[in-house]
């Protein structure tokens, strides 16, 4: 649970939890449209922060070099929604999944090998509120990009709360997807 949610069902204050059919439909009625940068997490419409050059470059790198070491094999999606559960609608910065034909449903959490979340001015908010989400849905692996220090940190072995295994490999320390284990991944390479 969100820590706003935990506030709130302290407070006891009244509000709406939106699903993931309600968000679709507000988007299908013209209540939202595509230039609405908003994401559902856990039943809440959260504005996503723009997208500003470093963080959109490092994503490209990231993106670019992933796409590379996994060939065809795997898809590698760049800010496009994964469904989970009910409640949950995020579009995480880049996401290998399986590939298959996602084009009448978003991939589910089954579907996804890697999350990578690029945070520049939102490092609070995805370690706290979008690395916790995806272990609650079993999500295997997130690395988190802290933009301003270069710090990558990699979670793994998802629990309900978050992830048991986490750690800091240098910059030029080679690394694997743990779903993924032929492709090698070399931060200071790909960012350069």
């Amino acid at each position: 649970m969100s820590k706003v949610l935990e506030l709130r069902e302290r407070a006891a204050v009244p509000y709406h939890r939106w699903s993931v059919n309600e968000f679709h439909r507000m988007a299908g009625s013209g209540l939202l449209d595509e230039s609405d940068r908003v994401e559902l997490i856990d039943g809440e419409l959260v504005d996503m922060a723009p997208i500003g050059s470093r963080h959109a470059f490092r994503v490209d790198r990231i993106a670019r070099a992933l796409q590379l070491a996994v060939g065809e094999a795997i898809l590698v999606r760049t800010q496009n929604p994964l469904l989970l559960g009910d409640r949950s609608e995020p579009q995480p910065d880049i996401a290998l999944v399986k590939d298959r034909d996602y084009s009448e449903a978003h991939p589910v959490a089954a579907d996804v090998l890697l999350i990578v979340e690029v945070s520049d001015t939102t490092l609070e908010y995805d370690r706290e509120v979008k690395v916790p989400l995806y272990a609650r849905h079993g999500i295997p692996e997130v690395w988190l990009l802290d933009v301003k220090s270069g710090d990558l940190t990699v979670h793994r072995e998802a629990t309900d709360g978050g992830y048991r295994l986490i750690r800091k490999p240098l910059p030029a320390e080679r690394i694997s997807p743990l779903r993924v284990p032929e492709v090698t991944f070399v931060l200071a390479e790909a960012i350069g």
